[in-house]
């Protein structure tokens, strides 16, 4: 179950009245990697498998799927054992579902380039937006985040719902490389700020082109140029901004002023 009705009181004016409300699920999540504990999530309880998947390949404890030997789920515990025993990892984590994400200084001569030459219209990012946002869980809470991953066609290939967005970012990536998705032919949707933690995920998967109906920031925006990522944020109606590479959206490369 991925809410909970829970009692409340309901404030109608100067009326009090008892009710219930649905409540998003969050768990803690504690994994570990070849005997070693990696991190502690607070997340949502669903695709658990693809959550762990996406964020030990973003976080660049492996490499891809082929570095995972499995990986074994017990309710709210989580074991990996990867092929090379000796994996060595980083001070562990506790990755929280607020929206500030948890990574430190991003040095944009250390991430990696995108490399894809995908062209989207502006009419598929608007009617993949439009999918992402289509959410009966979010309809029903009102408090999840939700991203999805788009083809180069706008056909759905996954879209996640979380507390928090960059979980659900890792969900579709964890997804993409279970169904062994080429990403620099996909773009991913996300219906919170683009944050400079949502960039890194997105120029470590080799994901050409990030999209929101919201904000961005002057972090995640450096980072994107450094790396070749195309952000466009904004998706409203029949309007959006590009902020970085506008050559992979189609009739904009060609307009003076905006940026390269």
């Amino acid at each position: 179950m991925l809410y909970r009705e829970l009692p409340i009181v309901r404030v109608e004016d100067s009326t009090f009245v008892p009710a219930t409300h649905p409540v998003v699920e969050e768990i803690p999540l504690s994994v570990t990697v070849n005997g070693r504990h990696a991190l502690t999530a607070m997340t949502g309880p669903a695709m658990l498998r693809e959550f762990i998947v996406g964020y030990l390949y973003t976080e660049r404890i492996v490499r891809g799927l082929d570095d995972i030997e499995s990986i074994r789920i017990d309710g709210n515990t989580a074991s990996v054992l990867t092929r090379n025993p000796f994996t060595i990892l980083r001070s562990h984590k506790t990755v929280l579902s607020g929206c500030g994400g948890n990574a430190s200084f991003l040095d944009a001569g250390r991430l990696p380039s995108i490399h894809s030459d995908i062209s989207l219209t502006p009419e598929i990012i608007r009617a993949a937006t439009k999918e992402t946002l289509d959410s009966d869980l979010h309809r029903i809470t009102g408090g999840i985040h939700l991203v999805g991953l788009f083809d180069e066609e706008g056909r759905a290939i996954r879209i996640a719902e979380d507390i928090g967005r960059h979980n659900a970012l890792d969900r579709v990536i964890g997804h993409g490389l279970l169904e062994e998705i080429e990403f620099s032919r996909t773009f991913a949707v996300s219906s919170g700020r683009i944050s400079s933690e949502m960039v890194r995920k997105c120029l470590v998967a080799n994901i050409p082109v990030i999209v929101s109906r919201g904000a961005t920031t002057t972090a995640a925006v450096e980072a994107a140029e450094a790396g070749g990522l195309t952000i466009v944020g904004f998706v409203r109606s029949r309007k959006m901004n590009i902020y970085t590479g506008p050559e992979r959206i189609r009739g904009a490369s060609e307009t003076p002023g905006l940026p390269g």
